[in-house]
Parts: C-alpha cells; sequence; structure tokens
C-alpha cells in the first residue's frame, strides 16, 4: 500500500472516505497510515510476519475480513488470481473499494478490467502506480474464489500460492535427491502446500516433521494435501520459529523474493535458523537456484557443506554438523 498515493487520493483526488471502520487487504508490515485514523482500521493479513508486525504497531489485524465495514483499500498483490479473489472479497464487504498498486504488480491491467465492470468513482496517478476507487455493489463477484481449489494433480491449493499448478521441480529434484536412510525428527521450512513435506514423510525412519510456513492460505492447503500423523502444523515466520526439541534434519526449498524483488538474504535467514533448530549431528537439504550465493552462508553455519547435484537451474546442497547454536 502506499500511503503517498492514498494520501495523495484524499487531498486531491476527491476520495472520502465515510466515518466508521476501515479494511485494508493485504498491507505490507511497513505501510504508513497516513491520512488515516488508526484506531479505525483492521489490517487483513495472511502472512504470520506481517500480521505479527501489525499487531507490534498496536493495529488490529486478522487473517480473514470478519463482518462488514466501511471502506476496505486492497494493496494489490503480485499474483493476478489472488489479486482478483482480494478484490472481490474486500467489495462483499464494503460499499466503498480502494484498490491501490504500482504498475509493475498490474494496476494498469486491473483497473482496465474493473472499468469493464463497474463506474469508478475517481483515480489518482502517483509513485509509478495508480490508486482507483468505486462503489462496486456485486459488480466484481465473479471474481470470488474458493478458499482452496485442487489442481491438475489432486493437491489443493489456494489463489497466490507459489508453484499452484504443480511441484516446484527444484523441490522435486530435493525429494529424489533424499537418502534412503531418512530419519529422525524433522522440520520443512518453507512448507508451502505441502508437496515437499509429503515426499519426505513417505520415509519410514521419519519420526516427526513440522511444517513451517508464513502464508495461511498456503498451510490451510497443506493440512489438506499432509495427512500423514506425524505431521505438525506451525503458522510462523521460518527465520524465527523454534522446534520444540532440537532436530535431526531440516529440508527447504526457501523462497528468495520479497515481493517482486529478489532478496539472497532472505534464503541466508533460512540458512541461519535451521542451523540453530538442529542438534550436533544435525543435517541440512536444501534446492536453491543455481544463481543464488548460499555457499557462504552454509560455510559460516555448518562444519561441512556439499553439492550433491542439480542442473543448470538450481542446486542441491547438503550441509552437516552445525557450526555453532543460533538460539
Amino acid at each position: 500500500m502506499s500511503s503517498e498515493r492514498i494520501l495523495h487520493a484524499i487531498e486531491q483526488g476527491g476520495l472520502v472516505l465515510p466515518d466508521g471502520p476501515v479494511a485494508l487487504f493485504g498491507a505490507p508490515a511497513d505501510a504508513p497510515l497516513d491520512g488515516l485514523d488508526p484506531t479505525q482500521i483492521t489490517v487483513i493479513q495472511p502472512d504470520a510476519v506481517a500480521f505479527e508486525a501489525w499487531k507490534t504497531r498496536g493495529i488490529a489485524v486478522q487473517t480473514a475480513p470478519d463482518g462488514d465495514y466501511a471502506a476496505a483499500i486492497v494493496t494489490l498483490p503480485r499474483a493476478r488470481d489472488l489479486a482478483e479473489a482480494r478484490i472481490a472479497q474486500a467489495a462483499a464487504h464494503a460499499p466503498l473499494l480502494v484498490i491501490d498498486g504500482a504498475k509493475t504488480d498490474g494496476i494498469e491491467s486491473i483497473m482496465k478490467a474493473v472499468k469493464q465492470r463497474a463506474s469508478l468513482d475517481g483515480q489518482v496517478s502517483k509513485a509509478h502506480g495508480k490508486c482507483l476507487w468505486l462503489k462496486p455493489g456485486d459488480a466484481l463477484s465473479e471474481w470470488a474464489r474458493p478458499a482452496m481449489t485442487k489442481n491438475a494433480h489432486g493437491d489443493w491449493v489456494a489463489p497466490g500460492v507459489f508453484s499452484a499448478d504443480a511441484p516446484d521441480p527444484a523441490s522435486i529434484a530435493l525429494a529424489a535427491a533424499l537418502p534412503e536412510t531418512f530419519k529422525g525428527n524433522m522440520a520443512d521450512l518453507g512448507a508451502g502446500w505441502g508437496w515437499l513435506s509429503r515426499e519426505v514423510l513417505r520415509h519410514e525412519g521419519v519420526k516427526s516433521l513440522h511444517l513451517v510456513e508464513t502464508d495461511h492460505a498456503a498451510l490451510d492447503c497443506a493440512r489438506q494435501n499432509v495427512t500423514d500423523p506425524r505431521a505438525a502444523f506451525h503458522w510462523a515466520d521460518a527465520t524465527s520459529w523454534t522446534p520444540p526439541a532440537k532436530l535431526d534434519v531440516v529440508v527447504m526449498n526457501p523462497p528468495f523474493h520479497v515481493g517482486r524483488k529478489a532478496d539472497p538474504a532472505l534464503g541466508r535467514a533460512f540458512i541461519a535458523s535451521a542451523a540453530g533448530m538442529l542438534a550436533p549431528h544435525g543435517h541440512l537439504w536444501m534446492v536453491a537456484n543455481r544463481h543464488l550465493p548460499y555457499e557462504t552462508a552454509l560455510g559460516e553455519n555448518f562444519k561441512e557443506v556439499s553439492e550433491v547435484g542439480g542442473d543448470n537451474r538450481f542446486k542441491l546442497l547438503h550441509a552437516s554438523r552445525p557450526s555453532r547454536p543460533r538460539r
């Protein structure tokens, strides 16, 4: 959410927010609230990291809307299916809908699609994006989507989740590389909708597997896709989550984007977190895009590091014996 665009719309564009509660759908954790009354705001945020950040800021926050609001402000997400679903959900809960987004997140095409279905009350352009507002009624109801649906492979997925159409090829390669002697208490960091976790649980030696995922919708899908009683589910930030006891193995296909920007620091944080979760004899198995420089972070956190496979797209990495405790 660009407070600069929202404030410009209020001060110069003619946007008038009515008295009463305002829902912010998908607002990022660091979004300023210029032009808004914090006491009237409820943030709808399914990401565990952003959810906790809003709580820390003292702003009411929920994973899903509860009741009606005087207005709803939607921060446009990157994924088109999630954008449409979020807009339809917001429109169903508020008579005034505000959509704010950057050009790089598709605001131009969304605005064109909205205008084909309803009349805008106003719009402004600012800071490489647009803010538009309207009284949608039920004009955008066709964009509503179920919380989850089955993909062509029979797996439950939700709008906007990573690799929703099929298992990620990198995860497939990692699963194939895991040794037959795989055993112990484990975690899958950034478990997504559960495909890799389900493959891990095919190993009889696995005693328990903690699925740690920050996306509430993806974790709900994982609960449907992974029905093994050895699985436990945690809606949490993988870089700060602490297991109930030290683990034998961590597996992960860590995310490397924050929004549209590649951020290798995120993968490095996953590596450091994994090292802190593992017992002295513990092992980390991970997959990463070929160009991402994770070997240094692995060497700083583990005594033994090796590349065990991959191709020109990604690399399979194994690390063992965490070098020092991280928690």
